[in-house]
């Protein structure tokens, strides 16, 4: 079975401008991401999803000099950008990674696309309880269910963010989720801070140079060694864009 990573990237954001462009260890934030997600045993092809945004032709000429295919598409219909981009591609087994989250483990994502085949899945994740880093989430999507999830949301939520539709929808779906135990959801390891960028830095500072795709267990143990720097930012919000795409629907009358 072939699996394609569809890696959904926009250098405009709200809280971090341009956060996918920053340079660590030599490489932009984007380009760590791609390298993370292509070292995954599970993963065939990657392709990166981006917008008609003139800002974005920063991540199309980037992915051209990788030889990387892209997929541009509607900057707010999140969830049209990705059914586009699979139906384009011919994709039926994807792979939902954000180009916001340079400390992706490989392991991780071949574990929840196991998950997924093991138990002939819809949707498979390691997201639906919290157990896992902020930054390590992973979706996979049956283009079935994405085509189903594509036709009928309708709440800001539901477009801006993808899989919220198949995720209420447990009846649809066979849904199956990775726990991690015990539970590391109060780890902030994704970036949309300048302090996400302060922490995540200094994890590669420390890491990349022995493994340049250290994992998590290599992160855990560094910070056990240095607890003082998730002190950086910790007490951050989790899924700050999926609680404001939420407070939309209230604003707009838009009430599932």
């Amino acid at each position: 079975m072939r699996v394609t990573a569809i890696i959904q990237a926009r250098v405009g954001s709200t809280r971090l401008s341009k956060k996918i462009l920053r340079k660590i260890k030599g490489k932009t934030v984007l380009e760590h991401v791609l390298n993370r997600v292509k070292a995954a045993k599970n993963i065939n092809n990657v392709i990166i999803a981006t917008t008609l945004n003139r800002e974005d032709l920063e991540i199309v000429k980037i992915c051209s000099n990788l030889g990387i295919s892209v997929y541009c598409g509607s900057e707010d219909d999140v969830l049209d950008r990705y059914y586009q981009a699979s139906r384009i591609f011919n994709i039926e087994h994807i792979v939902r990674i954000t180009s916001d989250c340079p400390l992706i483990d490989p392991e991780i994502i071949d574990a929840v696309v196991d998950l997924y085949f093991a138990n002939d899945a819809d949707y498979a994740t390691n997201a639906l309880l919290e157990t896992f880093p902020d930054g390590e989430d992973v979706e996979v999507i049956k283009h079935s269910a994405l085509k189903m999830a594509w036709e009928n949301a309708r709440l800001i939520s539901e477009r801006e963010h993808v899989t919220p539709y198949i995720k209420k929808n447990p009846h649809l779906f066979k849904i199956v989720n990775l726990e991690h135990k015990p539970s590391l959801g109060n780890k902030r390891w994704t970036l949309d801070r300048e302090e996400d960028f302060e922490f995540i830095r200094i994890i590669y500072d420390n890491l990349y140079d022995i493994n340049p795709l250290f994992g998590m267990e290599e992160i855990l143990h560094f910070l056990e060694e240095h607890p003082e720097i998730e002190k950086l930012n910790n007490g951050i919000i989790r899924n700050e864009g999926y609680l404001k795409s939420l407070r939309e629907d209230q604003s707009k009358g838009q009430l599932g």
